[in-house]
């Protein structure tokens, strides 16, 4: 009854681990209904889900509402928070700026943004002009099968490139495959019998492990850095340099002052925001982790950049901040994937766009070519339909 209620049609004996970060919300969500509470909080409770589980979700609020249960709502996406809120209160540093009445205020969308990043933000993507060169990084014929399941075919007959100075989106709702595309390139860390080749500057790759993935200069920037991108208990300076410690070290002896000082060039490049970087990072905000992640993979210099779900859980002044970045090393001539459930950071970023739907790249769209309304065709199109 209790799954129905968010929404959730799976199994109820299936293992938690094995249903997606989006699916695991909702089963949070349902576990804290089932305990009849008077006050809901909810922490970026639609981060993960795609543009629909999101509606429903918000739309169970307004239902809780209703039932006289008081929520509490924490999230960077303002469009929901303008929906759902009677009242909102806009935190800057930890210290509350405003706390306006939706109907006796006139709240607006860049009225907030002002208020969370203390100026107007006309832009919410930097301005930029690509420099795209040659192709550089080129998939053909990519199949992948599920690691449990070895029938259940996840990846089918993928097929795409990346140029220099490039930055390519691939756009589709949850469970297109987009994340399992993306590991199994990297080292084969998902999936089971992949086949399909590999090109990087005109020459076929190996890449059968992360090591010979990271050799190769191919880096996978995770949406669940909790998970697997940071090293929480460790600081700043060790999770920075987790990935590159042969450029910092002579025969497996770390240089210290190396390590310290690449990591002090990227706090003060990144506005890594903490008082020094020998602070853990567990105790960072989610913005700022993801700025360590980000710069743990620059210091590998990669050549390909797969970042996924970048700025998930992050407010729009870091996110603005993290789209420079990402823009300087396209700059720097690198083949850069954005795989990302928010289509308007798609459209803002992205020079060329892939639709993906159940596995299958179902469409390639230019910039120019691409809005919301394209791209959702494209996401929830059959294949050869």
């Amino acid at each position: 009854g209790l799954m129905e209620v968010v929404g959730l049609s799976e199994n109820p004996s299936t293992i938690v681990l094995d249903i997606g970060v989006g699916k695991q919300q909702l089963v949070e969500i349902a576990k804290a209904i089932s305990k009849e509470v008077k006050i809901l909080i909810l922490d970026e409770p639609t981060a993960a889900l795609n543009e629909d589980d999101s509606e429903n979700l918000l739309e169970l609020l307004l239902e809780f509402k209703r039932q006289g249960m008081t929520c509490i709502i924490i999230s960077h996406k303002l469009n929901e928070i303008m929906k759902v809120a009677d009242q909102i209160t806009i935190l800057r540093d930890g210290k509350t700026i405003s706390t306006l009445d939706k109907e006796e205020d006139k709240v607006t969308e860049n009225g907030i943004i002002k208020g969370m990043v203390g100026r107007d933000l006309d832009n919410r993507y930097p301005d930029y002009t690509p420099d795209i060169k040659e192709k550089y990084f080129e998939v053909s014929n990519w199949n992948v099968y599920h690691p449990e399941d070895p029938d259940r075919k996840v990846i089918n007959d993928a097929s795409f490139y990346i140029r220099k100075g490039e930055i390519v989106g691939i756009a589709g709702l949850m469970g297109a495959g987009r994340t399992e595309l993306a590991m199994s390139i990297f080292g084969k860390s998902y999936g089971n019998k992949i086949s399909g080749s590999i090109k990087k500057d005109g020459k076929e790759i190996k890449v059968n492990n992360v090591g010979q993935a990271i050799d190769a200069g191919l880096a996978y920037v995770t949406e669940d850095r909790k998970g697997n991108g940071l090293v929480l208990i460790q600081d700043i300076n060790q999770n920075i340099s987790m990935a590159s410690l042969e450029r910092i070290s002579k025969s497996t002896v770390i240089d210290e002052n190396k390590e310290i000082e690449n990591s002090e060039y990227y706090k003060e490049k990144m506005r890594i925001k903490s008082n020094s970087i020998f602070q853990t990072v567990d105790s960072l905000s989610g913005g700022n982790q993801q700025k360590v992640v980000l710069a743990k993979w620059m210091l590998s210099q990669p050549d390909v950049l797969f970042l996924d779900e970048p700025t998930r859980g992050i407010d729009v002044g870091a996110k603005y901040e993290i789209y420079a970045i990402i823009q300087e090393m396209a700059k720097a001539g690198k083949a850069i994937c954005i795989i990302s459930s928010e289509l308007p950071e798609i459209l803002g970023m992205c020079d060329r766009i892939y639709t993906m739907n159940e596995g299958t790249i179902t469409s390639e769209v230019l910039k120019q070519d691409a809005n919301q309304e394209i791209l959702m065709e494209h996401m929830t199109s059959k294949v050869g339909a």
